[in-house]
């Protein structure tokens, strides 16, 4: 059996110039390998906020390197150069509003500013593409959320069976 390829796609113009450790990105890696137990193998990027690269490097994590699952962090606030759910809704077929729903929900639970976040979800061919805030904390909430739904949301879309270790998460699939 193929092991499952994930992206993690860190968007942050400091940590791509090197200015800053990419914490973030690694916090993502550091979940997945705490709460999967499906192999998988890891496509891991850090690139600036430019909607056109990120547009670029989603579409060949997908189309060319055949990820089933890219997780962003960054780029998810109201500033400037905040593009990455304008780039994700571009390059997918269908957006998933419910994952950004519920990350926001638990997330304003915690601070009054998760009202700012405008993380989204979306389905490209056989991939879900899961937009997370910044900071790593945030980033284990939100995923904490999410998670349950991901597996069966990516087999609905003819990805790989993904599964997780229950006492971490517990992986959602219908009763058949």
């Amino acid at each position: 059996m193929d092991k499952a390829l994930i992206g993690v796609l860190t968007i942050s113009d400091r940590a791509s110039r090197g200015i800053y450790e990419d914490i973030s990105g690694k916090a993502i890696i550091d979940y997945l390998k705490d709460v999967l137990i499906t192999p998988f193998e890891v496509d891991y990027r850090v690139i600036p906020d430019e909607l056109e690269i990120i547009k670029e490097t989603m579409i060949d994590m997908i189309d060319n390197k055949g990820c089933c699952l890219i997780l962003t962090t960054g780029g998810t606030g109201p500033a400037k150069r905040d593009v990455t759910p304008e780039a994700t809704e571009a390059v997918c077929e269908k957006m998933m509003p419910g994952f950004g729903e519920l990350m926001r929900q638990v997330s304003l639970q915690q601070v009054p500013t998760a009202i700012l976040s405008r993380q989204t979800a979306g389905i490209r061919g056989s991939c879900l593409i899961v937009n997370l805030p910044g900071k790593p904390q945030s980033i284990k909430l939100c995923l904490d959320a999410v998670f349950p739904a991901i597996p069966y949301c990516i087999e609905l879309i003819d990805g790989p069976f993904i599964d997780t270790d229950p006492s971490k998460v517990k992986a959602f699939r219908p009763k058949k």
